[in-house]
């Protein structure tokens, strides 16, 4: 069965992939590190190489095997399309979605200049929502990449957001999440950033999704933005 989560935009987690490498700003903290050497020191044998990237075969096919529709986060502990993930192995997580049409896979990668060329060599179902992370404004080259790709639903993870991102190109981007870094050595986050997003959303009828304000006790600090919960999700329905 898949993990059940605690992030508030998805029902449960799977991760065939474990283990990553730093690639920008955004990862100065990853609490997906934090949590690996933590279940590596607990004897967690999914963990038994830390946070050193791991092909977990034995858990493609787990999909099929969940009877309940649920949305899934593709890979919390790692990224799908890390340079060290082979062709071979993101076709066979592919399959194991397109198969599996009662849920809905959320993949995010900050290895966006990888995904154009992969995805001209993947099965694109309905199912599978694709999105990059923006963590500032040097970042949002990713979404043009992110573009390219004929998912049903693209999105953005402007999390952790350490710095204003501008003036985002948010045509053919469905779905915007934003959230503060929590944590250990937690960066703040602007009021003025995130109201600059979440207007920039309003203006395109791009749906936002405002996950928390962030740091070192995210649980003191909540999500709310203004008085409300911001919960949009996007409509899932197949691009022609």
């Amino acid at each position: 069965m898949s993990s059940v989560t605690r992030i508030e935009w998805t029902d449960a987690t799977w991760n065939p992939v474990t283990g990553c490498t730093r690639t920008s700003p955004g990862c100065d903290h990853c609490y997906a590190e934090r949590m690996a050497k933590r279940l590596q020191s607990m004897g967690n044998p999914r963990y038994a190489n830390g946070f050193d990237l791991t092909l977990h075969w034995d858990k493609v096919n787990d999909p099929a095997s969940w009877r309940d529709p649920r949305r899934v986060f593709v890979n919390s502990m790692s990224d799908l399309f890390h340079p060290d993930v082979p062709l071979e192995f993101v076709k066979a997580v592919f399959a194991s979605m397109n198969s599996a049409s009662r849920h809905q896979f959320q993949v995010l990668t900050k290895r966006a200049r990888r995904l154009p060329a992969m995805a001209r060599q993947l099965n694109w179902t309905p199912n599978i929502w694709m999105g990059v992370s923006v963590e500032d404004d040097r970042y949002t080259w990713r979404i043009d990449c992110l573009r390219q790709v004929p998912a049903a639903v693209r999105f953005l993870s402007v999390e952790p957001l350490i710095g204003s991102v501008g003036q985002l190109d948010l045509n053919n981007i469905d779905w915007v999440i934003v959230g503060g870094e929590s944590g250990p050595g937690a960066r703040d986050m602007e009021a003025t950033w995130v109201r600059d997003i979440r207007d920039q959303c309003a203006e395109t009828s791009t749906a936002f999704f405002f996950k928390q304000w962030g740091g070192v006790h995210k649980s003191r600090t909540g999500r709310t933005l203004d008085g409300r919960t911001w919960d949009e999700f996007p409509t899932a329905a197949a691009r022609t």
